[in-house]
């Protein structure tokens, strides 16, 4: 099993998308190891699409590296992320080109994966633009998924194919290490809202060896970069709800801000141990969902150690008291114990409480708290 927890790294198209290059890649190899986030789990860096020439070598077939952004070639650049103690990631598609117009893996399946090998990727993003209308979805991620098997080398399935065709109910059995659920974000406040809410009903198809990908994350884009430019942006706050619900619902986390400038406040919450801790449980157990309203929920989820993580999310444009009962976290007055909770963002003990917690949530916010029963 290569996805016992959610993948962690890093994502080139949130920010960068077609302008990619040797050194944009290799700078932030620099910068994971630099600002502590390999030392954090972050461990994937990933080429996204745009990453090759517009035909295949006409000789071999295969793909080949743009050679004006990959001068030196993409064992080169795979090389230089393995020696930083990272691991290597590449992008194809199941169509016959990429959402961007490149070659894609279409028919191409067994050449490409033994090509990914050679470059030494270790995780292979797989989207699911351009293809044929009589091509088979679930039977093309099942094709990728042989050929990643036996291309000589261990490397991550991740399908990118939107939500679309029901893929909870067969991309496990297909092959892949984790799959997109969700359409593709934006850095705004309505698309993250919008893809965890489309989420909740889908909690338990994820666990290890497949997990439920809800996009890369727009935490420290303010508004820059591929998906953020022309839009204003989230907030700190909108941010912190991003994190501590993709930590929650243990979705992969790969970072999608430009590293060589990000700010220290979301640093700061992309290198929380707490919320990563929660991220990475081994028990892997889905949160189960009280629902507040339309976008407001609480979701507990129990860890492995005998403790719990519980969030409170406020998906509503004014501040709102929100509240749950130990009754039904299975805790009722009878058993005679309660909560010691901890706030996961900033480490503080708010206190011991028996039979209900009540607490105000900002607008757009979360509360996210570890809790020790007893």
């Amino acid at each position: 099993m290569l996805a016992k927890k959610p993948p962690m790294g890093f994502n080139t198209w949130n920010t960068f998308g077609e302008n990619i290059n040797e050194k944009i890649i290799l700078e932030t190899a620099d910068k994971m190891v630099e600002l502590g986030l390999r030392d954090a789990g972050y461990e994937y860096l990933v080429i996204d699409d745009c990453w090759s020439e517009h035909e295949r070598d006409p000789e071999t077939g295969r793909l080949v590296p743009d050679h004006v952004k990959f001068p030196n070639g993409m064992k080169y650049v795979s090389d230089y992320v393995h020696s930083k103690g990272l691991k290597f990631g590449m992008y194809s598609d199941v169509g016959v080109y990429t959402c961007a117009g490149y070659p894609a893996s279409f028919d191409h399946e067994f050449l490409d994966a033994k090509t990914f090998a050679d470059f030494g990727a270790d995780y292979l993003k797989y989207d699911y633009g351009y293809k044929p209308a009589s091509a088979n979805g679930e039977v093309l991620y099942r094709r990728m998924a042989q050929a990643l098997r036996n291309c000589g080398r261990d490397i991550v399935l991740s399908a990118c194919q939107w939500g679309c065709d029901d893929p909870h109910l067969w991309m496990r059995s297909a092959g892949a290490d984790l799959y997109r659920s969700t359409g593709d974000i934006e850095d705004t406040w309505e698309s993250l809202r919008n893809i965890i809410v489309s989420q909740l009903d889908k909690l338990c198809c994820a666990g290890p060896g497949l997990w439920n990908d809800t996009d890369m994350l727009t935490i420290g884009m303010r508004g820059r970069g591929n998906v953020g430019e022309g839009r204003k942006g989230c907030t700190d706050t909108e941010y912190e709800t991003e994190f501590a619900l993709w930590c929650m619902i243990q979705a992969p986390l790969m970072i999608g801000a430009d590293l060589r400038g990000i700010d220290d406040v979301n640093l700061a919450l992309l290198k929380n141990e707490r919320l990563i801790r929660i991220n990475q449980d081994e028990d892997a157990r889905p949160p189960y969902v009280f629902r507040h309203g339309e976008y407001s929920f609480v979701l507990v989820k129990l860890l492995s150690d005998g403790e719990m993580a519980i969030s409170m999310t406020n998906g509503n444009d004014g501040e709102r008291h929100m509240c749950f009962f130990m009754e039904d976290l299975g805790l009722p007055v009878s058993s005679g114990l309660g909560l010691d909770m901890t706030d996961a963002f900033t480490g503080e003990n708010v206190g011991y409480f028996k039979e209900i917690f009540r607490a105000p949530v900002p607008a757009h916010g979360t509360k996210c708290y570890i809790c020790t029963v007893r």
